[in-house]
């Protein structure tokens, strides 16, 4: 009985250990109090000098987001009315309003340039975004409608600051495209009589840009003051990173200089040949034009016009990917962004690499983890895949690397599931003595994307994280796994003999003989 009574009183704390442990309570709950006021002049200062740099631009912005918040809360409102009335519960992507992802999408498309690039972003960092939103944002369309030309010609006059018949012979009223941030035109040199394509940034985009970013990096410092274990998730240096990579997209002579490097890269290794990119005219360039070489040629899914240029489409294909994996080392950053609208063949035979808004930069610890990464994935070799993504990735923890490899193989498994339709039209010809048939294929890129994002989950399941440019590596390795799918369906990119994967060291010593040989 007297030990029993002693085992009682020695397990219900003491009255001394409750007011130790309220007063550490209080203490700690004081020490963060006194730490988040240190912290509020320089939220403050913040703020002020933020909203400073927006001007009155913010309170334009400021109308026109409350009319878009206006418009698509009136949509779910519209919908939850009729899933109300059908009485089959409130469905998940309408339970978090206008946060849902959904809504979230169509409220981004609406504000336009800047939310559009975000909701882009979000779509490609599947590492700092539920996986939700990131299959949501895919489909978030950078769509809008034309300006005006003459809006274009004040542009175009106010940038090369001459007379824009002493550069151009013509220029075409009709846009080729017309995006968020900017619109292109068709034109002629005046004096080389060289076919370009003219980039005209459109009117008012920057400001829009900085009111916008600037709103954001105020919620993100907000949210981050009003709770501190925010920081740990770096809000405020995602916000800036979005912002300095939004900022570059909108200055062209970035994009004029990314290309100028991959025309050095081909250059340098000899690829003239196989490859191209458009050439830039810097004398009718600036920051908020860019004037480009035309180049002519079809998208690699269009297999019948690729057929009636090249006897080999598969060869076509295996020079793309020659191409693109040398650059990933050789060049200064690579293309990131290589879907069918960016990545050609041209009527000459050659691979067109166009549009070089969004590139990527790898670091060598990143390739060398890549590089073991797909040879493992060639070779269905899992314990060597969960290995080089546990070197590719950043963690705290000690990883299990045999349930790692048991996780990804269930991942891997299913690649060969994805639904692909290759869809056969045939038509005939004008003279009726002949049928043409075409050819292009159609896969379901949602299950692309829930691939990786499978992949991210169970990687950051063991606590990995891993850096951006993986995620811009993968989306591009699923882009050309849907190229192979029609142009070599018979072929494995990462174990076909023909194509190079080159490493640091083969690449470094390769580049040193072209620069011994002064080539």
């Amino acid at each position: 009985m007297t030990r029993s009574v002693r085992l009682r009183n020695f397990n219900r704390p003491s009255r001394r250990t409750l007011v130790l442990a309220r007063y550490s309570q209080a203490s700690d709950i004081s020490t963060r109090f006194q730490d988040s006021m240190e912290k509020l002049p320089k939220l403050v200062e913040d703020i002020i000098q933020t909203s400073i740099n927006t001007g009155p631009r913010g309170a334009l912005r400021l109308a026109q987001g409350i009319q878009a918040v206006v418009g698509v809360g009136g949509e779910w409102l519209t919908d939850l009315s009729k899933a109300t009335n059908a009485s089959s519960g409130l469905p998940p992507n309408m339970q978090l309003g206008l946060l849902s992802p959904l809504y979230l999408r169509k409220l981004f498309e609406r504000l336009g340039a800047t939310y559009i690039k975000l909701g882009q972003f979000i779509a490609s960092a599947p590492t700092l975004f539920p996986t939700e939103y990131v299959q949501e944002f895919q489909n978030c369309f950078d769509r809008a409608p034309a300006i005006p030309f003459n809006e274009i010609e004040a542009i175009l006059r106010e940038e090369l600051q001459r007379p824009l018949d002493s550069i151009y012979e013509y220029i075409d009223p009709v846009p080729i495209a017309s995006a968020s941030i900017a619109q292109v035109h068709g034109a002629r040199l005046k004096n080389s009589q060289q076919e370009v394509v003219i980039k005209v940034l459109k009117p008012g985009i920057e400001d829009i840009l900085v009111a916008d970013l600037n709103f954001v990096y105020i919620v993100a410092r907000i949210l981050e003051f009003l709770n501190p274990e925010l920081r740990r998730t770096s809000l405020v240096g995602i916000v800036r990173d979005i912002k300095d990579s939004m900022l570059e997209e909108v200055d062209f002579r970035k994009e004029a200089t990314n290309i100028e490097s991959f025309r050095r890269y081909l250059e340098n290794m000899g690829l003239e040949r196989q490859a191209k990119a458009p050439i830039v005219y810097r004398h009718c360039s600036t920051r908020r034009v860019l004037t480009m070489e035309r180049l002519y040629g079809v998208p690699l899914t269009d297999l019948d016009s690729i057929r009636s240029l090249v006897p080999d489409p598969e060869l076509t294909l295996v020079t793309a990917l020659n191409v693109w994996f040398g650059s990933l080392i050789a060049c200064d950053n690579f293309h990131a962004d290589v879907h069918a609208g960016n990545l050609w063949l041209l009527r000459d035979g050659r691979i067109g690499f166009l549009d070089f808004g969004i590139v990527g930069r790898i670091s060598p610890k990143t390739w060398a983890a890549m590089e073991a990464f797909l040879a493992s994935f060639a070779n269905e070799d899992y314990e060597s895949m969960a290995t080089s993504l546990i070197e590719m990735g950043a963690t705290e923890k000690n990883v299990d690397v045999s349930a790692f490899a048991r996780d990804l193989e269930k991942i891997f498994s299913s690649i060969q599931d994805l639904d692909t339709e290759v869809v056969v039209a045939t038509a005939r010809t004008p003279d009726a003595s002949a049928a043409a048939i075409s050819a292009n294929v159609i896969v379901d890129e949602r299950q692309m994307n829930a691939l990786f994002l499978d992949v991210v989950r169970v990687s950051e399941s063991y606590g990995l994280k891993f850096p951006r440019e993986f995620a811009l590596l993968m989306k591009q390795l699923l882009y050309f796994d849907r190229y192979t799918r029609l142009l070599a369906p018979n072929m494995n990119m990462l174990q076909d003999q023909r194509i190079t994967i080159v490493s640091n060291r083969r690449m470094r010593r390769s580049m040193g003989e072209y620069s011994s040989s002064g080539l």
